[in-house]
């Protein structure tokens, strides 16, 4: 797959990221899709999960409420925020 200037640019605009080497860019997330491609075209119907967590248990602990101000210090690193919620630009496109 090939990334072109249009989808770079919306991949900037989705991330909020902007990017210099545009050229450079676009070329190692057009290698990265080609491999993934070519690991997709691997059959391993036939090979068995080397690891799973179907029979694992989950360590519980005791819930135990705890006041804290973590809200207020996260809020106050937040770009844009209004009381206890931060505000992010819209990304639905229509």
């Amino acid at each position: 797959m090939k990334i072109d200037d249009k989808l770079l640019s919306k991949l900037e605009k989705l991330s909020m990221v902007e990017v210099e080497n545009k050229e450079q860019i676009k070329n190692e997330l057009s290698d990265i899709l080609n491999f993934v491609n070519i690991l997709n075209e691997l059959d391993t119907k036939d090979i068995s999960a080397t690891f799973n967590t179907l029979n694992a248990k989950t360590p519980l602990r005791e819930d135990i409420p705890v006041k804290s101000d973590a809200a207020t210090s996260i809020m106050k690193n937040a770009p844009k925020a209004d009381s206890n919620y931060f505000i992010v630009p819209t990304i639905i496109e229509s």
